[in-house]
């Protein structure tokens, strides 16, 4: 007030002095007269003096900042009392402390009323939530002094209650503030869950806690939401979830594993509750949303994610997520309850049980649209799941050779079915290709099926993918029009199914080293040649165009591997062949295949180097051809500046590994070799007045402070401080005799930082020496302080920042 008081004087004599000076002006105007060189009517006219025209801007934003420091001063000394009562209060018992802490509950919650109704609003949240704290304190010491002997869970259960019964009427007489009624919602989520850990009820009688709990959230949320009280109804939707979750899959998990009637009837019962309390809450959001029209408030998914037969509307409105969870809790319960009593016996009749289930829900007649919609989206769930349960053979066929590469050439198999998998078996019987139902697909099983001799497997394999390039490259494929076009439907799947078995065949061939690298080769000729045939296709080109490098990537590592070379030096090979990829990319360019062939070179490149991680001197030297290999992109005119800054990190990074494998630990070592030639590149380049000091000398200057900042909170010798604080000082002060804002924050701030890891010791001694809850009570009191004062740090933060902000 004093603040607004004194604006207001400066403006009224600002107002005067303008007055006085317009009234001489005026006086000067009708002297001058026709003597003058004018006329008095001819004089330009002021408008009388008058109220300000009312002003067209936005209202100001609501100070969130305040709020935040008035929050977080309240949370300090929150924990301050807190401390201050359980730890540091020695002289009092603990009836006198529970005297004193009601005396101040008092208080607070008269202060927090007082302030609401004098429209500090924002004070009395932080001294309000500080209330809360002691009320729970209250709870505390009333244990300790008048019920020793009572349970804690239960004890804390009843507390629970009363609490956010009282807050829940505190906030209830005091509207304006926002914080108590969900404050009341959170407190309320723990009576039934404590009191039946209190009781030792098992996992049935927590599991009835939790969902009575979320059932009685989702009536708040549905209650509060129709009347306007937003905070409460997201606070009461989010509780219900966090417990109702938690609650539902114990149910679940429950049906699942009981066994005889009486489990499977109580966790069934459990479920079917729960789904009653969600379909109670669809209902009800579909009668919202058909009311106004519109989707219902809460979130929405798109139409993408559920099949169009399923939902066909372009959104689905927020009613469906309840409903597709009481489907699913229904059809874990029906299920279950087959499968726990013995009607289906396991292992594989019980997945009959929940697909006649969940077809059985699908039919089930529903009025509301989003409800059944969310009714039928739990069905599809559970066939989708019986769908997949049923094809663990397609997963062991694919995924299955892929074990080869832990056992490489331990020797030719005894046939198909153990090269499928090695050490698992084949437990699946002739009917696969039937259940299947694809020719290729089939094709690739057969060999498994009839365990036919390894190698003639392997080379049907082969032969398969052959046919496949053959089929996907051809200019008039069955079911095509014509030639291969842009984005035409029958392109995709024989070269997707080509490298299915090609990957499929690698991992078989990894049994002995003359067929891994026989194989190897012949793949990557194979795509090499339908690379080149359909070198105009953008559909199948830039598939088999990426294949081609990936396996003569690998054919390249195969060769020396199998001729005893170690893993590093076989990167290099690996290396040469992704090398040959820069020239080829430059070539193919203006076609489809040249952006996926230069992609394809760079991950056979990183593959490379990645093998050579053992090694250091080897992974500097990839590190150093890479960089080379990057300076040769950079001829492109269109990869310059990428392929320029890229070599150069390449081959900054091969001089680290390089001082890294000579044990140097000095990161100055590291860093100054960078950060002088990007200091004087960017000092080349201020000569542009549009290169700011940041984009000039900012990255270079960064390079080095960092990491030696680092290193000096590491360390505990001085030099390195002393050294680094007089080089932060000295540009911190050539930033601001040249007022370049770069190294005067980077200087500042480090110098800043550097002093701070000198006094650190110095103030954790002295703040030893304080009781524990004398920090964070005082931190409590700044930040409310400067809670109450923001407006007046703000401008002069903004002040501060026009400053920095005129610097370049």
């Amino acid at each position: 007030m004093r603040e607004i008081d004194a604006e207001l004087w400066r403006l009224e004599a600002r107002r005067t002095e303008l007055l006085s000076r317009r009234g001489q002006l005026l006086a000067g105007l009708r002297a001058s007269g026709p003597g003058g060189g004018g006329r008095a009517d001819t004089a330009p006219r002021v408008p009388p003096a008058g109220p300000p025209a009312p002003s067209t801007a936005p209202p100001p934003a609501p100070p969130a900042a305040r709020n935040v420091l008035l929050a977080l001063g309240g949370v300090l000394l929150a924990v301050a009392v807190t401390a201050f009562t359980l730890v540091s209060w020695g002289r009092l018992g603990i009836g006198g402390r529970a005297a004193v802490l009601g005396a101040l509950t008092l208080l607070g919650l008269g202060v927090a009323a007082a302030l609401t109704r004098r429209g500090l609003t924002a004070t009395a949240e932080a001294v309000a939530s500080l209330g809360l704290v002691l009320l729970l304190l209250d709870a505390y010491a009333l244990h300790r002094v008048a019920l020793p002997e009572a349970g804690g869970a239960g004890y804390a259960a009843v507390a629970a209650a009363v609490t956010a019964v009282l807050w829940a009427g505190y906030g209830a007489a005091l509207p304006r503030l926002r914080g108590p009624l969900p404050a009341a919602v959170c407190l309320a989520q723990l009576p039934l869950p404590l009191w039946a850990l209190s009781a030792g009820g098992g996992p049935y009688a927590f599991s009835w806690a939790l969902l009575a709990t979320a059932a009685g959230d989702a009536a708040v949320a549905l209650r509060c939401a129709g009347r306007g009280r937003r905070a409460v109804a997201v606070t009461a939707l989010a509780a219900g979830c966090a417990l109702g979750v938690p609650g539902l899959l114990t149910a679940a998990v429950l049906a699942l594993t009981a066994r005889g009637w009486a489990g499977s009837a109580h966790s069934a019962a459990l479920l079917a509750a729960a789904a009653a309390v969600l379909l109670y809450a669809a209902r009800r959001l579909a009668r919202i949303a058909a009311r106004t029209d519109a989707a219902a408030p809460a979130a929405v998914v798109p139409a993408a994610v559920v099949p169009a037969a399923v939902v066909p509307a372009a959104v689905v409105p927020a009613a469906v997520v309840p409903a597709a969870v009481a489907g699913l809790a229904v059809l874990v319960a029906g299920g279950g309850a087959l499968r726990g009593t013995g009607v289906l016996p396991e292992p594989e009749w019980p997945v009959l049980g929940f697909l006649l289930c969940a077809m059985a829900l699908g039919a089930v007649p529903v009025g509301e649209r989003s409800v059944a919609a969310g009714l039928r989206l739990a069905s599809a769930a559970v066939c989708a799941g019986a769908a997949l349960w049923a094809l663990p053979a397609v997963a062991r066929l694919v995924l299955g050779p892929l074990g080869w590469v832990s056992r490489v050439w331990d020797g030719a198999p005894q046939g198909a079915r153990a090269a499928v998998a090695p050490g698992l078996g084949w437990p699946y019987g002739m009917a696969l290709p039937a259940v299947l139902g694809a020719l290729a697909v089939a094709a690739a099983v057969l060999p498994v099926v009839l365990d036919l001799p390894y190698r003639v497997a392997v080379v049907l394999l082969l032969a398969l993918v052959v046919v496949l390039l053959a089929v996907s490259v051809s200019p008039v494929r069955p079911g095509a029009a014509g030639p291969d076009t842009a984005g035409s439907g029958p392109a995709w799947p024989a070269p997707v199914t080509a490298l299915a078995a090609a990957a499929a065949v690698s991992g078989w061939s990894l049994a002995e080293p003359a067929m891994t690298v026989a194989v190897l080769g012949a793949l990557a000729a194979a795509f090499a040649g339908a690379a080149v045939a359909a070198r105009a296709s953008a559909s199948v080109g830039p598939v088999v165009a990426v294949a081609a490098v990936l396996w003569s990537g690998a054919f390249a590592a195969a060769v020396p591997l199998a001729l005893g070379a170690p893993l590093h030096r076989a990167a290099f090979a690996v290396l040469g062949a992704a090398v040959a990829t820069v020239p080829l990319a430059a070539r193919l360019r203006a076609r489809p295949t040249g952006a996926p062939v230069e992609c394809a070179g760079y991950a056979v490149a990183a593959a490379a180097v990645a093998l050579t991680v053992a090694e250091p001197v080897a992974l500097s030297l990839a590190l150093a051809l890479c960089g080379v290999a990057a300076g040769g992109v950079a001829l492109r005119a269109e990869r310059r500046p990428v392929a320029a800054y890229a070599g150069g990190v390449l081959l900054v990074l091969a001089w680290w590994v390089r001082l890294g494998s000579w044990e140097v630990t000095s990161p100055e070592a590291y860093t100054l070799p960078v950060t002088i030639p990007a200091l004087a590149v960017g000092h080349l380049h201020r000569i542009r007045p549009e290169v700011s000091s940041w984009a000039a000398y900012g990255p270079g200057l960064a390079t080095t402070l960092v990491p030696s900042l680092v290193a000096v909170w590491l360390d505990t010798h001085w030099p390195r401080p002393l050294l680094l604080g007089t080089a932060a000082l000295a540009l911190t002060v050539l930033g601001a005799r040249s007022r370049l804002k770069a190294p005067l924050l980077l200087g500042g701030g480090t110098a800043a930082l550097v002093a701070v890891h000198e006094l650190a010791p110095y103030v954790v001694q002295v703040a030893g020496l304080l009781p524990r809850w004398a920090p964070p009570a005082a931190a409590g009191v700044l930040l409310l302080a400067l809670g109450a004062t923001y407006e007046r740090r703000l401008r002069d933060a903004r002040r501060l920042r026009r400053a920095v902000g005129r610097m370049r």
